[in-house]
């Protein structure tokens, strides 16, 4: 393990049984997370980016290797992971409050502190005023937004985030982007995030990982040098062009090698 790491993945193997055969969608995968650290996980399609945030969420076992948060192993889904999906994953038949208030419930949490609760993260997402709204009443990007704080409402100590912007717009992508930014500096929460888009890695993250073409391993990791807080001018920076030229560089290495 990893001396003061949250998050300690270690050669982690991850192999599936198919009619076809098996099929190794991770081997010896490494990396570790510290406590408040952004970061983001960049591969090319097949690479295993999904598998790492299954596993880590306790969805999938590890065939071998282990992974460890706060110091115990990882063994099943539990409250100290929030995950938040590509797809938007909100109860059709509860308004907003009620969707953010869910795990609160659940947990057995006083209707007064649910609604605490969720009005402060409503605020925080810039949703006030659609509390009582339901899904099909908003937008795909305003969806997301009650997903997350749903996933913040329950206090994890990491939160996982699987391509969450990943069916949105590039403009709705752009401002979701800038409103996750806030939220981490507001709560300033690990996070763990998979995405398959250059830009959006560098943008969001402290580091990022590249991983390999299957079988998936870390590649490389990369710390960004860009000082926080963030805004959208940095992308025209030379720094964060030069970074996105490397990273596309190495992306590029994998995908020839996943389609030979």
């Amino acid at each position: 393990m990893v001396n003061g790491a949250k998050l300690v993945i270690d050669n982690v193997r991850k192999v599936f049984s198919t009619k076809n055969g098996e099929v190794i969608a991770l081997d010896q995968a490494s990396f570790s997370v510290k406590e408040g650290e952004f970061i983001t996980i960049l591969g090319p399609s097949g690479c295993g980016k999904s598998t790492i945030l299954r596993v880590v969420a306790g969805l999938e076992e590890p065939s071998s290797g282990h992974v460890y948060l706060d110091g115990k192993e990882i063994k099943g889904p539990g409250p100290d992971r929030g995950m938040v999906f590509q797809s938007y994953t909100l109860y059709p038949w509860l308004t907003v409050e009620q969707n953010i208030a869910f795990g609160l419930q659940l947990k057995g949490v006083s209707k007064k502190e649910q609604q605490e609760i969720s009005h402060h993260y409503l605020e925080l997402i810039g949703l006030k005023g659609f509390e009582k709204h339901y899904p099909i009443q908003l937008s795909g990007g305003m969806k997301q937004r009650v997903a997350i704080a749903r996933a913040l409402a329950n206090d994890p100590e990491i939160l996982l985030m699987d391509e969450p912007f990943g069916a949105l717009d590039a403009q709705t992508r752009s401002i979701m982007q800038e409103i996750l930014l806030k939220v981490w500096e507001e709560t300033k929460k690990t996070i763990l995030f998979i995405t398959h888009d250059v830009e959006e890695s560098i943008f969001l993250g402290d580091t990022v990982y590249v991983m390999t073409a299957r079988p998936g391993r870390i590649k490389k990791g990369i710390t960004v040098p860009i000082p926080r807080p963030r805004d959208y001018h940095f992308k025209s920076s030379s720094q964060f062009l030069d970074l996105k030229g490397e990273l596309l560089e190495l992306i590029r290495e994998e995908s020839i090698k996943a389609v030979r």
